[in-house]
C-alpha cells in the first residue's frame, strides 16, 4: 500500500469513528428528553435548556473530529 492510501484510510477511520460517537450521543439525548417530557411535561423549560446545551457539546466533539480529518487529509504523505 502506498502512503497516500494509508493516509486516506486514516482519514476515513478518524471521520467515521469520530462522527459515530456524537451521532449516538445526540440520539440518546433526544430519546431521553422525549421520555422526560412524556413523564413530566411541565418541566419542559429546564429539560429543553439542558438538552440544547448537551447537544451543542456533543456536536463540538464531531467538529473536532472533522478538523482532525481535514488536517490529516492535507498532510503530505
Amino acid at each position: 500500500m502506498t502512503p497516500e492510501v494509508m493516509k486516506m484510510l486514516a482519514v476515513g477511520l478518524v471521520a467515521g469513528l469520530g462522527f459515530l460517537g456524537p451521532a449516538l450521543a445526540l440520539g440518546l439525548i433526544g430519546y431521553s428528553a422525549m421520555q422526560s417530557l412524556g413523564r413530566n411535561p411541565e418541566a419542559r423549560g429546564p429539560i429543553l435548556t439542558n438538552m440544547i446545551l448537551i447537544g451543542a457539546l456533543c456536536e463540538a466533539i464531531g467538529i473536532y473530529a472533522l478538523i482532525v480529518a481535514i488536517i490529516l487529509a492535507m498532510v503530505v504523505g
